[in-house]
């Protein structure tokens, strides 16, 4: 294996309290089994992944959208600026290995068409009803795709479904 597994959460930089609680259950389960979780490191859906993997010690890597690493939440440990706006969102959907996306606007899904293209598994809680995007029912469920995840480096030229990319 070529390191961890790494994850992106996206989502609106404003949300709710459910939606809030359900990234930090799905940032706490990313970083419970091993993985590195990524987002654009800003507020909403971001910090509250965040936020759930450094409960359990997670990694949290912000891809921020402007030049200030100050504008990252305060859950983010490593923060990146890239200075490219929302064309950021090319990074955040095109880096990882994984992306789970909750709910949000025209920038979700962006990112959502980014990660689709870059043929990685898109997995969502509800919300987005999208070819190529598989609905689970719970962040638990998202547990046990992680835990059976193979590093994609092993099936870099097979097509991006869960049955071909993960062990499920």
């Amino acid at each position: 294996m070529a390191g961890r597994l790494v994850v992106s959460v996206v989502g609106g930089h404003e949300c709710g309290a459910s939606v809030y609680a359900m990234a930090e259950k799905t940032g706490r389960i990313i970083a419970e089994e091993g993985a590195v979780l990524m987002c654009g490191g800003l507020s909403g859906v971001m910090e509250a992944a965040c936020k759930g993997a450094k409960s359990v010690g997670g990694l949290t890597i912000g891809m921020l959208p402007g030049d200030d690493k100050h504008d990252a939440n305060r859950y983010v440990d490593i923060a990146i600026t890239t200075g490219m706006g929302y064309s950021r969102n090319t990074l955040v959907a095109g880096g990882p290995d994984v992306v789970v996306a909750l709910p949000g606007k025209c920038g979700t899904l962006s990112e959502i068409g980014f990660a689709l293209g870059a043929k990685k598994p898109v997995y969502t809680f509800g919300g987005w009803k999208i070819d190529g995007v598989h609905e689970l029912v719970s962040p638990e469920e998202l547990r046990a795709i992680l835990s059976g995840h193979e590093h994609p480096d092993r099936h870099e030229h097979e097509e991006n479904t869960p049955h071909k990319s993960m062990d499920i």
